[in-house]
């Protein structure tokens, strides 16, 4: 432990991490350099600035990732239409890489030794901050304290904090009986009765999304245009990536969507049961594949349908900085060249409903050929005929095999 003289601190200004500060002082002998992201979690992040000067902290790193969060990591991975095990649109996972690269930064800029979060090990999250770590410096030195020490509880954290003088807000009360994560893409819950998958959530537990029951009697409609597969504008007004997050999650939650309640399968071997809110995501995938419906090849689209779940778990699993999820994304991206047009949807009670698509340049919807009426030549029915007859023959001449057997 002596070889350690400096550490980057993933510092959220929280009991955990406030109670890490100063343990990895006293244990490793060390000077703490402490990381706050602002990933579009909406709250004020300023007041861990405070919390690690009140400690002493000479370093301190606080910054606003919301533009870069959304542009380089949310939209790359909803032009793969990503959701993992058929539900979880993975807000927590792709926090993680971006997280994970500014602290090795941080620590090459400062000359630190190591790196620190406070990940459980339990969770995927070790992982995922560990392996986009290892891609990024394949020497660098990790510490995670939650695999170190014995301070297993709130409780014994609480302690500790005392017993050193730690300023946290310790009344339970006060307290959220969740474990929660937010970021522009979702707010997640864990924990509490939550540990239960039979027990319904509480309604006060949602924070972002009124229920579907609550939700206005009179629809909500938005235009989302793509460019090259990504959201550039709403209802035709030229938006920032950081800023279609937040407009189309406010439209979302007013409108009761994107709640989700999950029984997932962690990376760690574990089942574990999580309550989401994601209702930017819920637009812009039900949105992404409608522009895609009108824009890409069949072929294609059903290559991307089957790659997607590898996709997801590599997302999910932490392997955003990997050779393998690279080489997916520039098949991806290659794939969007065309997917330009506008998406109109109507929002109404926790659905997202596609009524309308278009796109002047990049269309393969030819009227003329998909038209029940007249199609002045532009089909040839009979050509259906040998295509049938072409596609049959196998399946005839098992069947005869079938029939004499």
């Amino acid at each position: 432990m002596s070889d350690v003289k400096k550490v980057v601190l993933a510092y959220s200004g929280g009991l955990d991490t406030s109670v890490i500060l100063k343990w990895l002082e006293e244990t490793y002998q060390c000077e703490v350099v402490t990381f706050t992201a602002d990933v579009g979690q909406g709250e004020e992040i300023e007041p861990a600035r405070e919390k690690a000067r009140a400690v002493g902290v000479q370093e301190i790193y606080i910054e606003d990732l919301t533009e870069e969060f959304a542009r380089d990591y949310v939209f790359p991975m909803f032009r793969a239409n990503t959701i993992y095990e058929g539900e979880y649109l993975l807000g927590t996972s792709i926090a993680r890489p971006l997280i994970a690269r500014r602290l090795v930064e941080i620590a090459r800029e400062t000359g630190a030794d190591a790196i620190a979060h406070g990940a459980t090990g339990k969770g995927n999250d070790q992982v995922r901050f560990e392996l986009g770590a290892y891609a990024l410096n394949p020497d660098i030195r990790i510490i995670a304290p939650w695999r170190e020490w014995d301070l297993g509880s709130r409780e014994t954290l609480l302690a500790y904090a005392e017993q050193h003088g730690i300023p946290v807000e310790h009344k339970k009360s006060s307290q959220s009986p969740y474990s929660m994560d937010a970021n522009s893409l979702h707010i997640s819950y864990e924990g509490g009765i939550l540990e239960d998958p039979w027990a319904e959530p509480e309604e006060a537990m949602w924070l972002w999304t009124v229920s579907p029951e609550a939700a206005p009697d009179m629809p909500t409609y938005v235009e989302i245009t793509f460019e090259q597969g990504d959201p550039v504008a709403l209802d035709g007004v030229r938006t920032s990536p950081a800023d279609v997050m937040k407009i189309l999650n406010e439209l979302g939650g007013s409108n009761g969507i994107g709640r989700s309640d999950i029984v997932e399968n962690r990376y760690v071997g574990m089942k574990s049961r999580g309550c989401y809110e994601t209702p930017a995501g819920t637009i812009l995938l039900k949105a992404h594949r409608a522009m895609e419906s009108l824009t890409l090849d069949r072929e294609a689209a059903h290559l991307k349908d089957e790659l997607m779940p590898r996709y997801a778990s590599l997302v999910y699993n932490g392997y955003w900085w990997s050779p393998e999820r690279r080489l997916l994304q520039e098949m991806i991206d290659a794939s969007q060249l065309h997917v330009n047009g506008t998406v109109r949807l109507k929002l109404y009670k926790g659905n997202v409903i596609v009524v309308g698509r278009k796109s002047e340049a990049d269309s393969l919807f030819d009227e003329r050929i998909a038209t029940f009426e007249e199609d002045a030549g532009a089909y040839d029915q009979k050509d259906a005929e040998g295509f049938i007859r072409l596609n049959a023959l196998r399946m005839r001449i098992d069947a005869r095999r079938n029939k004499t057997s």
